[in-house]
């Protein structure tokens, strides 16, 4: 049943995450259906290789399995973000409420909480994992209200982005630390990551933290250089 559930939440939040971004950026329709067909198709390809058992233990040697689709996905998406103005022009559309909207979906945090109770994950990658993305979600909220008023302190944001993005890195960290049939593997009670690299779980590294690095990188630059953000996006359009 959770994962059930976690399958559904999970594809909701890619779902979402991809309607927002395209939706709200200022960018053709045609690009805009792109985008999100290449984000179900990638989805749906890592969806397909999980259920053959491609990201198991021992599946790439000594490396996670996980590592491969995470580094490809933050290669081709920090790639079109350097090398193509219109994709860098079209996020930086993207109102800064949404953005930070977005990050509320982390409240499914809980789920490696109880994923840890239920002995599929250690406790070294599920607490920090967890907690941080609970807390960084529930901030969130006050935060993009905020925003939608334009009363947020560009202060705040930078803190909370900030916080946002080294939970990110923590828990990719944590994860590489206790990732099981490794031998740089510090981490060595319980099962480690091993859900991370089942179904439907496999779509958090894979797809979902990527875009949500991307998301963070995208509010970095829109409070560090709001003047530089809205030219080119009047750019875009």
């Amino acid at each position: 049943m959770l994962d059930i559930l976690g399958a559904v939440f999970g594809t909701a939040v890619l779902a979402v995450q991809a309607g927002i971004l395209a939706g709200l950026a200022p960018a053709s329709p045609r690009g805009k259906l792109t985008a999100v067909i290449a984000t179900a198709a990638w989805g749906a390809l890592i969806v397909a290789i999980a259920a053959a058992g491609g990201f198991g233990p021992g599946a790439t040697g000594p490396l996670p399995a996980p590592v491969i689709p995470f580094v490809l996905s933050l290669a081709i998406l920090f790639g079109a973000w350097g090398r193509l103005p219109r994709f860098r022009s079209a996020l930086l559309g993207v109102p800064l409420p949404a953005l930070i909207g977005l990050n509320v979906a982390r409240l499914g945090g809980v789920f490696f909480l109880i994923l840890e109770t239920r002995g599929r994950l250690s406790a070294s990658f599920a607490t920090p994992a967890g907690v941080g993305d609970i807390a960084v979600a529930t901030l969130a909220i006050p935060l993009a209200l905020a925003a939608a008023r334009g009363v947020a302190r560009p202060g705040w944001v930078r803190a909370w982005n900030t916080l946002g993005a080294l939970d990110l890195i923590v828990a990719i960290s944590a994860g590489l630390l206790s990732a099981p049939g490794t031998p740089f593997r510090v981490f060595t009670d319980g099962p480690g990551t091993l859900a991370m690299t089942e179904l439907p779980w496999i779509l958090v590294p894979a797809v979902i933290v990527p875009l949500y690095l991307l998301i963070h990188l995208t509010i970095a630059v829109k409070v560090r250089a709001p003047e530089s953000a809205r030219q080119a996006v009047a750019v875009a359009r």
